[in-house]
């Protein structure tokens, strides 16, 4: 990324996040265990014959209390420690931890003994972990296994799908969402969409609003939390996508924490399961559409209910072979309301849409859309009249891409409205704050945020982007000035607010910057929901 001048002095940074990963796994008893009561004590088998004996009973003579307790902790999205705890006479054990996906690790031990042992798997599923102790000197061995799953998940496209609208009674009750309360939209055995699953992608719109108010989604059966999702205004219509958990009973709740009723829709494109499927690549947010250009397609704004086609694959460093796109999507100059459908190239327009925009208003949405068999996607304008449209890359998922998501506990990692937040006070305009996401795990390569601005002092839009500069540059004040790219991931209008969700590249330092690329301050609220990590 180009540089210029040394950083200014209004450039901010916030404290690092909480991340909270592996290190309070065990603290929170999240854990696959079977107890050493559980032990199958064996005969080794014999040096003249090779072949071993039967199952034993515990009592047998020889280290009668040989036995071994096994409990495995998810520590990233494809790790796992595990908890040997063995319990023996005092002679030499060998020990053989087998993780299930041909890989095993083998140590010494003598006598009693506790041990840890890490792993991390190729691919997230679920592994039977099987953990051997050997005592040759008594002719025995106990086993042990457990089950363990992934706390990771891979990524799974789905043609755009509507799952939920009030308006008519798809997915739910017909009737508005009212103050204060939820509905709730079936996730997992919806469909194409099969049970277990861990996370969906949806894009979650409100509309029919009287009055200012928030939209959060979240799983069901789990404590509604403090962060927001969409944020409206009285008398908007208002998209979001959202990455959201799903509850145990396979349901995601979307609760309108406005304090009058509201419509709410959502679209599906994609899920999220342990099953082996679709890791996700993040990349430098990269313009691939922009009809005032001619970039992407024919120049000249998309008309009326007409749709163009774009490649994705084997442009701009997304290679072939991809089965879904990241995108930030953007409406400019649109001659009267209307909305867009993504939809994989080669396929059907859908139903479900992705952007909602009214007359000269300019709108971005984040879209997370399958791509075709050709490595196209299409962009559908459900108005009768013409807009522009801008078509951001910001990753891709693959089978060949290494990164599995991982949901987290809400957390809110700015907002500059609050007196206690280290980067209080408004966002100057062409200016930025820098995030110290990951700096010290270099296997996180991106996380899944959701930026709103509000309290606009005029037109602008945000741009999010991997930082230059280290942390050692910041510390020793060496830091320079970076210099963003082209693309945006949110744009608004004087005294808006506007939310979208934003997957953002960790880059080669773990460092995110969030630019104010207007000339107007603005108050800014960065929520953290999860991360895309490869060990």
């Amino acid at each position: 990324m180009a540089q210029a001048e040394p950083a200014k002095p209004d450039a901010r940074g916030t404290t690092k996040p909480d991340l909270d990963l592996g290190k309070d796994a065990k603290a929170k008893g999240h854990a696959f265990s079977s107890p050493a009561d559980r032990s199958v004590r064996t005969a080794l088998p014999s040096a003249k014959t090779g072949a071993a004996a039967a199952p034993q009973a515990q009592s047998v003579a020889g280290n009668p209390t040989l036995a071994v307790g096994v409990t495995a902790y998810g520590t990233t999205a494809h790790g796992t420690e595990v908890d040997t705890t063995i319990s023996s006479a005092d002679t030499a054990l060998k020990v053989t931890v087998d993780w299930g996906d041909g890989k095993t690790d083998v140590f010494d031990a003598y006598g009693s003994d506790s041990r840890t042992t890490a792993h991390v798997y190729a691919e997230v599923g679920s592994y039977k972990i099987k953990v051997t102790v050997a005592d040759a000197a008594n002719n025995v061995s106990a086993v042990n296994e457990v089950t363990f799953v992934t706390d990771g998940s891979d990524f799974t496209p789905y043609a755009p799908t509507r799952l939920l609208d009030t308006r008519n009674g798809t997915g739910a009750p017909m009737g508005m969402v009212q103050p204060y309360s939820s509905t709730r939209v079936k996730i997992g055995g919806n469909g194409g969409i099969p049970a277990g699953v861990t996370a969906v992608v949806l894009n979650v719109t409100v509309t029919n609003t009287s009055t200012d108010g928030h939209i959060t989604a979240f799983p069901e059966g789990t404590e509604r939390p403090t962060t927001s999702n969409v944020n409206y205004k009285a008398r908007q219509t208002v998209p979001n996508l959202v990455i959201v958990p799903v509850g145990k009973n396979g349901y995601v709740e979307i609760a309108n924490r406005g304090g009058a009723p509201v419509d709410l829709i959502a679209d599906v494109t994609g899920y999220f399961s342990k099953t082996a499927s679709s890791g996700y690549t993040p990349v430098a947010p990269s313009r691939f559409v922009d009809t005032r250009e001619g970039l992407g397609t024919v120049k000249g704004q998309l008309g009326g209910r007409k749709t163009f086609s774009t490649q994705i694959s084997g442009l701009r460093g997304v290679p072939q072979g991809i089965s879904a796109v990241a995108l930030n999507v953007t409406v400019t100059n649109p001659r009267e309301a209307g909305h867009l459908s993504v939809f994989p190239g080669g396929g059907a327009t859908p139903t479900a849409s992705n952007l909602n925009f009214t007359a000269g208003q300019t709108i971005a949405n984040s879209v997370i859309v399958p791509v075709g068999q050709d490595g196209k996607i299409s962009v559908f304008n459900g108005a009768w009249a013409g807009t522009d449209v801008i078509v951001d890359v910001v990753g891709y998922y693959s089978t060949d891409s290494t990164s599995a998501f991982l949901p987290l506990s809400p957390e809110r990692l700015v907002d500059t409205r609050d007196p206690n937040d280290p980067v209080y006070g408004k966002l100057w305009g062409q200016s930025y704050i820098y995030m110290p996401m990951s700096f010290d795990d270099p296997s996180i390569t991106g996380f899944v945020l959701n930026s709103t601005v509000t309290n606009a002092e005029g037109d602008g839009y945000l741009t999010v982007t991997p930082d230059p500069n280290s942390m050692d540059d910041y510390i020793n004040r060496s830091d320079v000035w970076p210099t963003p790219p082209n693309s945006s991931n949110l744009n608004w209008t004087k005294g808006a607010t506007v939310p979208n969700l934003v997957q953002a590249s960790t880059g080669s330092n773990g460092i995110i910057d969030l630019w104010n690329r207007g000339w107007d301050d603005v108050d800014l609220i960065v929520d953290l929901f999860g991360l895309y990590q490869q060990g």
